[in-house]
Formats: C-alpha cells, structure tokens, sequence
C-alpha cells in the first residue's frame, strides 16, 4: 500500500489534520479552533505545525501528497483562497505555495463541500456508485457532484453551489446577495433565525412555546423541541424539510444521480430531517428520477473534512499516473 496523504481542513471554527490512506481511513485526526481573527498567515503556520505533528505521530513517512479543504471562493488551479466569507480578510492567499514550502510535496486546493462530495464518493455513503450529488446543511448550505464518476468542478473551478439554489423567488436575503436560496431557509443559521422569529410572534399572540426558554437559539433545539410536540418548533420544522426536500427534487430531476448525500450538523436530526426529504423525493421528482435516486445521511461524519482534503490528493495522484503529469491545481503560485 502506498504511503498515505496529509489532509487539511481549514473551516471558520476550526482547523481539522489528518493522514488519510488509500482505503480513506484516517490516522492521528486533530483538530483545533481556527481562531482566524489572528489572521492568515498565523493560522497557517498553526495549520502546518498540525500538519508536521501529525506526520510525525502516525511514523508513517513523508505523506506523498497534502490535499487542502476549504470553502471558497478559490483558485484550485493557482492554489489561491481568495476570499472566503467564513474567514474574512483571507484575499488572495496563495495557501498551495505556502503548504509545498512546507512539506515539499505535491499540494491540491478544494472547495471543502467539492471535497466533502468526492470523499463521501470515494469511502462514505457513495461507494460504489456512479453519479452522486452531496449537500452539506450546517452553517451554511453547500454541495458537491460527482458525474460518472469525475468530480465536477465548473468551468472557473467554483460549481456545485447547490445551496444557492432557488426555492421561494423574491423570498428571504441569501448571503450570496439574492433571495429565497435554499441556504436562506434550511441552514443551520437560518433554522434558527427563522425560529426565533416565530416565538417573537408567539410571545406577541400568547401562543406557548417551549422555546421562548431558549438563551441562544440553534437548529438542534428546534429539531428536538419538535419532535417533542411543540407546535411551533413543529411550523419551522415542517417548512424546513419541506424546502429542503424540493431542493433536493430539483437537484434528482437535474443530474437523475444514484444517490443524494445529505451531510453536515443538521443532519444530526436523523430521521426527522431524511424521512419528510426522501418522501417529498419520491412524490415529485420524475418517475425515473426518483426510482433511481436512494437519498441517505453522510457516512464520513465529522471527519468528512480531512477525508475530502485526503481523497482530493488521491483523486489527483492517481490522474497523474494516469496521464503521467501533474495536474492543475499542482502550479504554485510564486
């Protein structure tokens, strides 16, 4: 078995490491606060540092790779974040050049949903299929495809923005600027915000709910105080599954994929998120679509980031045997 590669998760919250082997199962997994307001170039070298400790534990090697995790946007072929909301003043970083100074070995940069997609594919719920579609419902919404078994990745490198799709024109304001993406409605953030909202309603009508005892609202709460009988919590529930679930029908009737993978925090609902989305699938998707198309939970969990990070350098590795050069997102930017 080939020595493994060196996967970097770089979120807005915390930095995960991890070697990552050809089969995807991780070794020495850290992770840490990102603490981003100490800016990039610290965070980086607190990154690296993860890195070399890891590499150092496992006593495997040299890694024969690094693949990077992170969300955009950014330039996989320059190896460039170029400005990532979730990490604010991250512009035109070139995170590639810094990590093959580093470790003096080849460095592939990827969206963290694109990456999610392809590891999910490569060792999680996917395996084994040919055309998977994968959502992450967490702070935000994001997505990834895999078509016939090629990652796809857009023609400037950023595709697969699956949550900024539409479900109610002219509805709630995005972070993209638009309105009524299903990311303005479903993520974890917007669970909330939508949830509070309604008990200040509530309050307002006299209408009880277990909620207005809620310090500091979370999709978590809501999910469970719905499925304890609270009708309120139950509303923003239903209204969750239920844009989520035409979401997800759009996406079946677009790429008709064997499988939808439904990832990140929210999630953690389980069968009171998958059951009302998978039944929504199966009424409205076209026929053909929704026989073809199972829909299912992550199988990575919550080391899906450093597994992505991991399966995009092995992805890219095993192009470069293929077609005996390297490929794109190996140019380092000077």
């Amino acid at each position: 078995m080939a020595p493994p590669v060196l996967g970097l998760d770089i979120g807005g919250t915390k930095l995960a490491v991890g070697m990552v082997g050809e089969d995807g199962r991780v070794d020495r997994l850290l992770i840490e606060p990102t603490r981003r307001e100490e800016g990039a170039r610290r965070v980086l070298e607190r990154l690296f540092a993860m890195g070399r400790e890891v590499v150092d534990a496992a006593g495997l090697g040299a890694p024969t790779a690094v693949g990077i995790s992170c969300g955009g946007p950014l330039d996989a072929t320059t190896g460039v974040l170029l400005n990532p909301p979730h990490l604010p003043g991250w512009i035109d970083v070139p995170v590639v050049a810094m990590a093959a100074e580093v470790f003096d070995v080849p460095v592939f940069l990827e969206n963290d949903a694109t990456a999610a997609a392809l590891g999910e594919y490569m060792f999680g719920a996917g395996t084994g299929t040919s055309t998977l579609v994968y959502l992450t419902v967490s702070t935000g919404v994001g997505g990834g495809a895999v078509i016939d078994g090629r990652l796809h990745r857009g023609a400037a490198g950023n595709g697969g923005e699956l949550g900024h799709i539409t479900v109610r024109p002219e509805g709630r304001s995005c972070t993209c600027g638009r309105r009524g993406c299903l990311e303005a409605y479903c993520s974890g953030t917007q669970i909330a915000r939508r949830a509070e909202e309604a008990v200040d309603v509530a309050v307002r009508t006299g209408r009880p709910t277990t909620l207005a005892d809620v310090p500091a609202m979370t999709a978590a709460d809501v999910s469970r105080a719905a499925a304890a009988g609270d009708q309120v919590a139950r509303e923003v529930w239903d209204e969750t599954t239920a844009l989520l679930g035409q979401g997800v029908t759009d996406l079946v009737n677009v790429f008709e994929p064997d499988v939808v993978v439904l990832g990140g925090g929210v999630t953690r609902a389980g069968s009171m998120l998958l059951d009302p989305v998978r039944e929504i699938v199966r009424h409205q998707a076209m026929g053909p679509a929704a026989r073809a198309a199972r829909v299912v939970l992550a199988g990575l969990g919550d080391a899906v980031g450093v597994v992505g990070a991991g399966a995009v350098a092995l992805d890219a590795l095993r192009e470069q045997d293929h077609c005996g050069a390297l490929v794109p997102a190996t140019s380092y930017p000077a």
